[in-house]
């Protein structure tokens, strides 16, 4: 696998893992500094567009190379297999990206990183939608823009939204019998700390 991937023992090795749609090229995109559309970018699609493991040299850090890695949970890549199958074991580190709920396909990819002793990084994409859920609770309006929201109460939904999501990864990796592991959460706009 590591000849396969080009492995480079010189150069840090880091996956973009998880579910089929939760936004791993576009994440890949944003941390190599190109825009989704931009000619060296990664393609992305509402629609399965990443078919095989691909390796992304990263020109702002030579030193790092980026693995965009098929979702899962699709017809071509079941979940039961996808660690393997993938050969994420030659990894330095993963990043396990989730959107809307955190799965078995997560676990899985946990567990076997903990069996590799890989560290894993948790990043909730597609943040925006249940923000924009939590501040339409809070303002009791349907329609608005983020620009016309009070910064306290925008700040009070960003804040929920964390913790309500800590709270359930917190909640499934206990279940799970994994350690805690902090949140990371980003949009389409950028990252939440």
């Amino acid at each position: 696998m590591k000849q396969r991937y080009k492995y480079d023992p010189a150069k840090f090795h880091l996956a973009v893992a998880g579910g089929s749609g939760t936004g791993k090229s576009s994440l890949i995109n944003a941390f190599r500094g190109i825009k989704n559309k931009a000619k060296d970018a990664e393609p992305t699609d509402f629609v399965e567009c990443t078919s095989e493991v691909k390796r992304l040299p990263d020109k702002a850090r030579p030193q790092i190379v980026w693995f965009d890695v098929p979702g899962a949970n699709t017809l071509k890549v079941p979940d039961w297999r996808y660690f393997n199958d993938q050969g994420l074991y030659i990894f330095q580190a993963i990043i396990v990206l989730y959107s809307s709920r955190f799965t078995a396909t997560d676990i899985a990819i946990l567990r076997n990183c903990e069996r590799y002793n890989i560290p894993t990084y948790l990043v909730r994409s597609q943040s925006d939608t249940p923000l924009r859920e939590i501040i339409k609770e809070k303002i009791n309006e349907d329609e608005f823009l983020l620009a016309d929201i009070h910064p306290a109460i925008l700040e009070e939904a960003r804040q929920e939204f964390i913790d309500r999501t800590q709270a359930n990864v917190d909640s499934n990796l206990k279940q799970a019998g994994l350690e805690q592991k902090r949140i990371y959460a980003v949009s389409r706009k950028g990252f939440m700390p």
